[in-house]
């Protein structure tokens, strides 16, 4: 019988690639643990609905900096050496703080830290994608989604523990848990991993530049994301799915526990449903839809636009949820578990294929810096728009998952267009 086509290429990956999917369980596991409750536990602790999105944006804004010069860094110090050094400060050092947190100081303190992780995520990702195979990228990224919801299997547990010894307590032992397995994920995978080929090549040419030389060439590779369409597609499309999951894993919870009014030891039941609703669709919807995709004109994209018009419904379940009705918001829960493994997987091949291989971490920079900045603004937007109604934020989710949908259109267009030029 024929390995399921996840499970050959996880059989079979090599160098990067499968260092970076084994370890992501260490940061996935508990990241996903503590993540759900992180809203309810700033409210637990005096903050309020503005006070919450206000850290979004502040932590947004910081983002920006460190995203600007993360391609600088990245191509001068390589991306094995600046994935250690930039994981350790940016979630290492933020869990102890989340852990022992008392009010809005610590938490502002632990956002400007953690924002650090922007040029992890540049760095990572050339570390991940580099060195392997194109065809390859859909089912990497699908097990590096999968390697996160393994905490589907424990998640459960943190109901109990919330009911006996509150949620305070169990969140603070959570980041104290989430310091622990991260850090020593960082340190594994510094050590089984090497320097890609292409990072080779980017030290050895900015050894001799500053790293604010390196930066200020980085308008050329604004110019060259201008001229590049499918580039500019894929940023609104990044742009839109940020501030969508940004807006929803913030007040989620809030939305729940404060106005569908389900109980805080009953909510981690939701994210275990939405993981294994995902893990399930990865192994057998997602291949299912592939095959489809080979037939229709639209090709991959297919999936992304079936992935936003699912989103979009599960939001308009969500908002339809009657207070306490567990079953409704179940089914909220499934419907958006199978669109995030849509979405997030093939925006994460479009920004890989879509984008210069030469310049891939200066022009990921620029793409994050326009992401971000066009970002900023929304998490102090949906706590204002929480403090008049609990529902208000998912409205504008709603609102911007439509967008994405004519942009994923739009896109597909222009790609049949461009191939048919070619094609001429």
């Amino acid at each position: 019988m024929a390995d399921h086509a996840l499970i050959h290429t996880l059989k079979h990956l090599k160098g990067n690639a499968r260092g970076c999917v084994i370890t992501e369980p260490l940061w996935g596991i508990p990241f996903n643990l503590y993540s759900p409750f992180v809203s309810v536990y700033m409210l637990a602790l005096g903050l309020n609905d503005a006070s919450i999105g206000l850290l979004v944006s502040i932590g947004t804004a910081f983002q920006v900096f460190w995203t600007l010069i993360s391609g600088a860094l990245t191509d001068k110090f390589g991306r094995k050496r600046t994935t250690l050094i930039f994981d350790i400060i940016s979630w290492s050092i933020p869990a102890l703080i989340w852990a022992v947190a008392q009010n809005f100081t610590y938490f502002l303190v632990a956002a400007i830290i953690n924002a650090v992780w922007r040029v992890t995520a540049n760095s990572w990702g050339c570390l991940l994608v580099e060195d392997t195979e194109p065809h390859l990228l859909i089912d990497v990224y699908s097990w590096i989604y999968i390697a996160g919801l393994l905490s589907a299997f424990v998640s459960p547990l943190t109901s109990p523990l919330i009911s006996r010894f509150g949620l305070v307590a169990t969140m603070r032992g959570l980041y104290v848990l989430a310091f622990v397995m991260m850090t020593i994920k960082f340190i594994w995978l510094n050590a089984i991993v090497k320097e890609t080929k292409q990072g080779i090549e980017r030290m050895r040419e900015t050894a001799h530049q500053g790293l604010f030389d390196v930066v200020r060439e980085s308008p050329i590779v604004l110019k060259q994301i201008l001229r590049t369409p499918a580039t500019l597609y894929t940023g609104a499309l990044m742009l839109i799915l940020n501030v969508c999951f940004m807006v929803r894993g913030t007040f989620w919870s809030v939305l729940v526990s404060e106005e569908l009014q389900i109980p805080q030891e009953h909510m981690a039941l939701y994210p275990f449903a939405r993981s294994v609703t995902m893990m399930l669709f990865f192994f057998f919807g997602m291949p299912w839809l592939q095959r489809q995709a080979q037939f229709s004109r639209m090709g991959e994209r297919l999936l992304m636009v079936v992935g936003f018009i699912t989103f979009f419904v599960s939001q308009v379940v969500l908002l339809g949820s009657p207070v306490g009705s567990y079953w409704v918001l179940l089914a909220a829960t499934i419907l958006e578990g199978v669109s995030i493994p849509l979405t997030s997987t093939m925006l994460d091949k479009l920004t890989v294929v879509t984008v210069d291989p030469k310049e891939r971490a200066r022009i990921m920079a620029w793409l994050n810096v326009a992401m971000l900045v066009a970002a900023t603004p929304f998490g102090w937007l949906a706590g204002v728009l929480s403090g008049v109604d609990r529902r208000l934020p998912f409205v504008l989710v709603v609102v911007l998952f439509l967008l994405g949908g004519v942009v994923t259109l739009m896109a597909s267009r222009r790609a049949q267009h461009d191939q048919a030029m070619a094609g001429a």
